[in-house]
């Protein structure tokens, strides 16, 4: 399977462990990401605030040269994901925004492929035996709170998944490695986001509710599907009782027996190894 793939900014700095076991899982289970060339930043963090034309400009200009492979479009990130998404529908259904983003960037939209998270990806496009049988060492025993954050479920009317308000697709991702997915409440919830750095006692607020929602459901560790969650959740912990935080496709890449595992885990601010050794899934 061919995919175009657009890593976004942060996959190579604040969550470089997203961006490189996503890289590993696909191409442990035969997938390839073909990265957009010359891609540039969406906007993510700041233009849908700012100008909203600029905030569909320029993740526009990814979804026009992602075009021309005729693929669907990986992305990690959530919220170049949505950015990319809502480009891509403006172009579709707003005719007088896709005859000036045609002119403006030469090109004809076609409607070829579309924007996808990896995790749409991963659970949709492979029979879940196709996972299963690249288990090379199964998760089981571990407890795993899957958390989808606010951003990338919704609104359900652009994003399609299963469930806005109680998702299970990474919950059945989670359980094809063995792991045990955990039930709970805040699957959800908002960590604060960007938040972080400019209000950050809303962020610690929340997060660690967050946190202790999934201590309360019996849950080992978190998985994440979004970087800025993860960082908030990792980073923001204020318990006596600390809970790893995971991206879905570090666990994936355990469960593989890929190379490098022990190595991302040593960027985590809550140190998931020691959880990990005790179940008997790290030397």
């Amino acid at each position: 399977m061919k995919y175009t793939y657009y890593p976004g900014c942060t996959a190579g700095t604040t969550s470089v462990e997203f961006g490189l076991s996503t890289e590993a899982v696909c191409e442990a289970l035969d997938i390839e990401l073909l990265e957009l060339d010359d891609w540039s930043c969406c906007g993510a963090s700041s233009a849908h605030s700012l100008n909203h034309e600029l905030s569909l400009s320029l993740p526009g200009r990814n979804v026009a040269l992602a075009q021309e492979a005729g693929l669907d479009t990986v992305i990690p990130c959530p919220a170049c994901y949505q950015t990319s998404l809502s480009a891509d529908i403006a172009l579709r259904e707003d005719e007088a925004w896709r005859r000036k983003m045609e002119s403006m960037l030469d090109f004809r939209y076609t409607g070829q492929g579309r924007p996808r998270h990896i995790l749409d990806v991963l659970s949709y496009d492979l029979e879940i035996e196709a996972i299963q049988a690249r288990v090379t060492k199964s998760l089981e025993g571990l407890k795993v709170a899957s958390y989808y954050g606010c951003v990338l479920v919704r609104p359900p009317e652009k994003t399609g998944w299963d469930d806005a308000e109680h998702p299970i697709t990474m919950d059945c991702l989670v359980g094809a490695i063995g792991a045990e997915p955990v039930d709970w409440s805040y699957k959800v919830d908002c960590c604060g986001a960007s938040l972080t750095l400019s209000k950050s006692e809303v962020v610690v607020t929340l997060a660690n509710k967050i946190v202790e929602g999934a201590i309360e459901a019996g849950a080992d560790c978190i998985a994440s599907a979004c970087g800025i969650c993860q960082i908030n959740l990792d980073t923001r912990q204020a318990g006596v009782e600390k809970v790893p935080i995971f991206y879905f496709t570090e666990l994936m890449a355990l469960a593989f027996g890929l190379p490098g595992v022990e190595k991302w885990f040593g960027k985590h601010t809550v140190d998931p190894r020691p959880l990990l050794r005790e179940r008997g899934l790290l030397t």
